[in-house]
């Protein structure tokens, strides 16, 4: 190896230019628009289709949503990996955009029309595998072009969006549930819609000149893992995030039966409520999402403001699960509101600000941090119902105690990055 080699393998990646308004409103809608397709069903349409096909059965709820997780567990970097490597005139990242959004649409059809609880987990399923890479590479898209000035504020649009996008696609659901098409097509006409509006507005440089070793399947069965000790502040993000949404998972993966079994009313009659609910927590996700992404760019500190943002959640979660009454169980939703939108805005930016290896394999990377929410996805909704079953009795299931375990994991996922040291 040259001098010269060494040199120009020792120096910095070029810092990306800043970019524009059109990128950022067209890639925060674009996120809004997954989430209002992808995660209507988690919030409320999947419960809603549960009842009709399987009345009584809430564990099929936990059971579908933790299938689906676990194949994002089995296949969620693949997408991320060839994307990296990916050579068309289109670039690397909106090609599976696209294919990712036309799978997305044929399993929105698939549950909306599902005849048993069997072919509605299969289209949950191939909603986590096509949604899942339109929003995975949102997300490459932003590791490749944001600077590190940018990163927090970015973050913290896309996390208000990606908050407030199953709030809508509850207020939809609320009034769209005697139908069981409309409550998953429409909210994915809207994530069609902003999804096409990136991919035709949006331009990607040509990635066909670009180079990459030959992927054998054994050189991408290696890419699912890494060595910590290499990429040590990596881990504790990754660590932390799993934490948190573990906690998260647990909180929401039964909230329409929880407030159900606290109003003593069904899930149906519950709709409605949870969407004005909702409407009230876009305020305090948008306090916390934009107001801790904007705050951390400004004053240059990522850690303080994750660390607030895993304990608030905690706090709302612990409030939920002892509440003596609905006002003070809502408050608590609130609560928990205000510390999602800032942990999914500030943990994002500092994701980017400790991604390894940017230049070559940003999708890899972000893929495997992919493993931190999906790997809580798979495992919350098939551990949740042992803490359901703990001291229960007669068909009552034990929310409190599922609410406290949550709001402990949420809470030391915000400790964790205090590990982290290159990033305040």
């Amino acid at each position: 190896m040259t001098l010269a080699s060494e040199e120009q393998e020792a120096s910095p990646p070029p810092v990306p230019a800043k970019v524009d308004g059109t990128y950022i409103w067209l890639i925060v809608a674009a996120q809004f628009g997954v989430f209002v397709a992808f995660i209507t069903p988690v919030a409320i349409s999947l419960a809603i289709r549960v009842g009709q096909l399987a009345p009584g059965h809430e564990e099929y709820l936990g059971y579908i949503t933790g299938a689906g997780a676990l194949v994002v567990v089995l296949l969620g970097p693949i997408p991320g990996i060839l994307s990296d490597r990916t050579r068309t005139r289109l670039g690397r990242r909106r090609p599976w955009m696209i294919g990712g959004t036309l799978l997305g649409v044929v399993s929105l059809i698939v549950m909306a029309v599902a005849p048993s609880v069997w072919i509605l987990g299969l289209g949950w399923i191939l909603a986590q595998m096509g949604w899942g890479t339109v929003l995975g590479n949102l997300q490459n898209s932003t590791a490749d072009r944001l600077p590190e000035e940018q990163r927090g504020r970015v973050a913290g649009l896309s996390g208000f969006a990606q908050q407030i996008g199953p709030v809508l696609g509850v207020v939809l659901a609320g009034g769209l549930a005697g139908d069981s098409r409309l409550l998953f097509l429409v909210p994915g006409a809207v994530g069609v819609v902003l999804v096409a509006l990136f991919v035709v507005v949006v331009a990607e440089p040509d990635s066909r000149g670009r180079e990459h070793a030959p992927l054998t399947a054994r050189a991408l069965g290696a890419k699912f893992l890494y060595d910590p000790r290499r990429h040590p502040d990596y881990s504790w993000n990754w660590l932390g995030r799993f934490l948190f949404y573990f906690g998260l998972t647990l909180n929401t993966t039964f909230t329409a039966f929880f407030f159900a079994s606290r109003l003593e009313v069904t899930v149906e009659e519950v709709a409605g409520l949870i969407a004005v609910l909702g409407g009230f927590g876009i305020l305090a996700t948008a306090a916390g999402a934009i107001g801790g992404g904007f705050l951390s760019d400004k004053l240059r500190r990522r850690r303080v403001f994750v660390l607030t943002s895993g304990t608030v959640f905690g706090t709302g979660a612990l409030l939920m699960a002892l509440a003596p009454s609905t006002p003070l169980l809502f408050a608590g939703s609130l609560i928990c509101s205000l510390g999602i939108g800032g942990f999914a805005a500030v943990d994002q930016a500092l994701l980017l600000d400790v991604l390894p290896e940017r230049e070559t394999d940003a999708g890899r990377y972000m893929s495997i941090t992919g493993f931190a929410t999906s790997i809580p996805q798979a495992l919350g909704p098939f551990v949740a119902p042992v803490f359901l079953a703990v001291g229960a009795g007669g068909g009552e299931k034990n929310y409190t105690l599922l609410y406290l375990v949550a709001a402990a994991c949420t809470a030391a996922g915000g400790l964790v990055v205090l590990r982290i040291k290159s990033v305040k």
